[in-house]
């Protein structure tokens, strides 16, 4: 039997590429008023201090004010006007550096995650942070929330391995595009990108 409990505080790395890549394998989950969805993290990208593609880069203001609150808070910003995008800010506080979920493999609530998408196909519920947002009905709601306790967003962690875990350069930004950040489980099917993105 898969024992399942919330991400400790303290079990977080305080460097946000070391918590990028912890976070690969932990679950995201959901606590809704139709039952509880969630995932298993397959995809992360870090923002790390003094990253140009930060949202933390000039500084914090009210609407990035949640990713300087220290390690372990929820960031969920609006991305072009069209997608909700679930961030773990990162470091101690007034920091401002985070971690972006970019890809989930959904484990419960799969008719929910359906039902919320629009879509059936299981790959493409949470291939993708705009979608795994849109499955766990993630928005500016959840902004702020401690993710280190149970409640309607929390971070798990179980017994399951992690897999074999690449690194590569992030996906879809233009302000130091090539820096090796992101970190995915090899062969998974759930991650997003190209192959040639996820060798």
């Amino acid at each position: 039997m898969t024992i399942r409990r919330p991400l400790v505080r303290s079990e977080l790395p305080d460097d946000t590429a070391s918590l990028a890549r912890t976070l690969i394998g932990k679950l995201v989950v959901r606590e809704l008023p139709e039952g509880v969805a969630s995932g298993r993290i397959v995809e992360t990208e870090a923002y790390v201090v003094g990253d140009a593609a930060g949202h933390g880069y000039r500084g914090m203001t009210s609407r990035n004010r949640s990713l300087f609150l220290g390690p372990g808070h929820a960031y969920v910003y609006l991305a072009y006007g069209v997608s909700y995008m679930l961030n773990v800010s990162s470091e101690m506080p007034g920091i401002g550096t985070g971690v972006l979920i970019r890809a989930l493999e959904p484990l419960e609530g799969i008719a929910i995650m359906r039902l919320n998408r629009g879509i059936e196909r299981m790959r493409d519920l949470a291939r993708g942070p705009g979608r795994l947002a849109q499955a766990l009905r993630i928005d500016r709601s959840l902004d702020g929330i401690d993710l280190c306790r149970e409640g309607p967003l929390w971070l798990a962690i179980d017994d399951h391995p992690a897999g074999d875990i690449g690194q590569g350069i992030r996906i879809g930004i233009a302000k130091d595009a090539d820096r090796p950040l992101r970190f995915y489980v090899r062969g998974s099917p759930f991650v997003s990108g190209t192959r040639s993105l996820n060798p």
